[in-house]
């Protein structure tokens, strides 16, 4: 049903036939009304034949702002980015980098994550701004977050980074499933790690296992996480410190420093026994050897002998008188073999008993040896 002008109202607007709900509308607004007028007159410079505001000239209106309103639709989703789509608030799909497009407001919205963004979250300790010193920041100790109970009732003060992203293959766990993800990942932070030492005794905290624990906190907290369905990863946790209370720091790095001492006086004594004992060994395993050898040679010589002597036996039993000259001449031999002699001859004509002897061997030995002075 077309709308009246009736000029001399105030250029106010009335319904025909008494409006399309069968109601006198009630006048709007001056500057409303200014604002419909102007847009009339304009309307009325492009419509065909210049005629009064009908059915046509609302209809093209609206395909114009329904266009305007389409085209608003679309949106840039940068290279770290993803979109989330939401038509009436429920989750439709995500989008990747890029020019993208969904319902505009209030049917549609878009919720854009920055996935590839690393955060680093702060456990036991944090940060403010020095006053006496223009844009420094000090550390600042949490103690109600840093100090643990360990497994042989200890205390520990334990300072941690994690460091965390928004898992791009799911973000929308990340935006729909948890609220408030920064403390959602601080409290399981704090409680993984409360379990991991708790588990543990405080000297090997202190020494051995500091990077043990590294790994098993990360592993836990992205097992709390994925339960939850919170969309997060776990890139990494960084221990900052280890430490006992500031109370017994001191007793305990003594403690400290005495294990280091008995550890190096252990890997010390190792060492020396790893030389001295091969030595021992080899040196066993060497008389051992000269032993076997030498009770191999006297048994040699013993069993030669014996066969000697059964055979020298066996031919004193065919013959004694010359088996018996043949030994005394060759002992006699042997014995005086490498003396100097002089032989007596009892039974000479002259009756002197002296046997000039010239001992050709000492003659022939001697010049050689003068020469070689």
């Amino acid at each position: 049903m077309p709308w009246i002008n009736e000029g001399g109202n105030g250029g106010s607007w009335k319904p025909g036939n008494g409006g399309p709900w069968g109601q006198k509308p009630s006048a709007p607004p001056p500057d409303f009304e200014e604002f419909l007028r102007r847009g009339q007159d304009k309307l009325k410079q492009w419509m065909p034949g210049g005629g009064s505001v009908g059915a046509r000239g609302l209809l093209a209106l609206v395909l114009i702002g329904a266009i305007i309103w389409l085209l608003s639709g679309f949106y840039t989703v940068g290279p770290n980015e993803v979109g989330l789509n939401k038509i009436f608030g429920r989750y439709t799909g995500k989008t990747g980098p890029g020019l993208n497009y969904n319902l505009p407001f209030p049917v549609g919205a878009v919720q854009k994550l920055q996935v590839t963004n690393r955060n680093a979250i702060n456990i036991g300790f944090g940060a403010r701004q020095d006053i006496r010193a223009t844009g420094a920041q000090i550390q600042v100790d949490l103690p109600e977050e840093s100090l643990m109970l360990t497994g042989d009732e200890n205390i520990a003060d334990v300072k941690f980074v994690v460091i965390w992203q928004i898992d791009p293959v799911r973000p929308e766990d990340y935006a729909f499933n948890i609220a408030n993800q920064r403390e959602t990942v601080k409290a399981v932070a704090e409680s993984a790690m409360r379990e991991v030492i708790g588990r543990s005794q405080i000297q090997r905290i202190l020494t051995a296992e500091r990077k043990v624990i590294e790994p098993a906190v990360q592993e836990l907290m992205q097992k709390i996480l994925n339960e939850y369905k919170a969309g997060i990863l776990i890139l990494q946790v960084q221990l900052q410190s280890v430490d006992p209370p500031e109370q017994v720091i001191a007793a305990f790095r003594d403690v400290t420093a005495a294990q280091q001492d008995q550890n190096r006086l252990r890997n010390e004594a190792e060492a020396y026994a790893n030389r001295v004992v091969p030595e021992a060994r080899g040196k066993a395993a060497a008389t051992v050897q000269e032993a076997e050898g030498y009770r191999l040679q006297t048994v040699a010589e013993a069993t030669g002998q014996a066969s000697r002597f059964s055979q020298i036996y066996e031919q004193y039993k065919k013959a004694p008188d010359v088996t018996r000259q043949r030994i005394y001449l060759e002992t006699m031999e042997r014995v005086f073999g490498g003396m100097d002699k002089v032989i007596v001859d009892q039974g000479g004509a002259q009756g002197q008993g002296v046997l000039p002897y010239l001992p050709l061997n000492a003659l022939t030995a001697r010049p050689a040896d003068g020469a070689r002075k």
